[in-house]
């Protein structure tokens, strides 16, 4: 996916290869084939002082373990995954995750990745340069995501979520971006910015949730239960009745625990596990729409159409040419 100039320079500290991606931008710079990772490029774009962008584009990559010391990190960073899995010691970030890294200690782990294809767009923000924007006039960082910048002898804060379609439209903005020099630097810092704002509302909005009083154990195993028996029925689900009759819940503790606990209501989450399931199917690239579509226990290929397409930006037909269409051009 992204292209690079043919004049290639030498990394004097790491003896790695890289090329000026942008003509025009000194500061914007592709890394070839990364050999820790696979066949692909790095592209590491730097925005301002303390505010850069890489994109990582591994068509071809391979299982991949590596012991990591300690390390004390005094930026933050966001990974946001299109596609690719990795394992950091903090995190597990999957296809169509983010992952939130505050400042602070890195503790001593094993970076792991098995083989895949990747597209991984990764945002780093100096503690400072966050300040600088988000800051109030007492330089306090807003509720919600102080915690985001912690000390050099605390752990740094980490957490995973789900790239939203509004996220992931900006994401391939990023990676399709045609422009070069100023317009290019000013069209992705708006971007950066543009996915910081979605982190901040994310957070927040977490945090907000974490403040109502935890469901006791027993109901939330019996919701769990609950959740396992929807998704073992995929194609005849179950009525909110006999789901709170087979997890031994009432169904006002069943609707209302159950978006309590994972954010949805039942049948939003059986809808979206559903669409999950055929966006990867989709990309697979081994069956039809139709095919897919009855694979994951929908019927009426409207509304699963529309419903993709409200989930992902596309249609089904359209996410899996254009899926297929990235895979040839890498």
């Amino acid at each position: 996916m992204v292209s690079v100039s043919q004049q290639a320079s030498q990394d004097s500290s790491t003896g790695e290869e890289f090329v000026q991606t942008d003509p025009f931008d000194p500061l914007d710079v592709s890394w070839l084939h990364p050999s820790a990772i696979g066949q692909g490029t790095m592209r590491a774009i730097q925005l301002r002082e303390g505010l850069k962008l890489e994109i990582l584009d591994v068509p071809l990559g391979y299982e991949h373990s590596a012991a990591e010391p300690e390390t004390l990190c005094d930026g933050l960073e966001f990974h946001f995954h299109i596609q690719g899995h990795h394992e950091d010691g903090l995190t597990r970030v999957g296809d169509h995750e983010f992952g939130i890294y505050g400042s602070g200690l890195h503790p001593k782990h094993c970076l792991y990745s098995p083989e895949q294809q990747s597209l991984e767009i990764w945002l780093y923000v100096q503690a400072e340069v966050l300040r600088s924007i988000l800051a109030d006039e007492s330089g306090e960082l807003p509720g919600g995501i102080a915690h985001w910048v912690g000390s050099e002898d605390e752990r740094r804060y980490a957490r995973v979520g789900k790239v939203t379609p509004p996220m992931e439209r900006v994401l391939w903005e990023i990676v399709r971006c045609p422009w070069q020099g100023i317009p290019k630097r000013l069209f992705l810092e708006g971007k950066a910015l543009e996915l910081l704002g979605f982190m901040v509302e994310w957070e927040q909005s977490i945090q907000g949730q974490e403040t109502v009083q935890k469901l006791p154990t027993g109901i939330r195993e019996r919701l769990h239960y609950a959740r396992e028996l929807l998704l073992q029925n995929l194609h005849e689900p179950l009525t909110l009745a006999e789901l709170a009759r087979r997890s031994q819940l009432n169904e006002c503790t069943l609707k209302q625990g159950f978006k309590q606990e994972f954010g949805m209501t039942v049948f939003d989450y059986l809808l979206d596990y559903r669409l999950e399931q055929a966006r990867e199917m989709l990309e697979r690239g081994a069956m039809q729409v139709a095919e897919v579509m009855t694979a994951v226990g929908l019927k009426n290929r409207s509304y699963f159409a529309a419903a993709f397409r409200q989930k992902f930006g596309q249609n089904p037909k359209q996410y899996q040419q254009q899926f297929w269409h990235f895979q040839a051009k890498s």
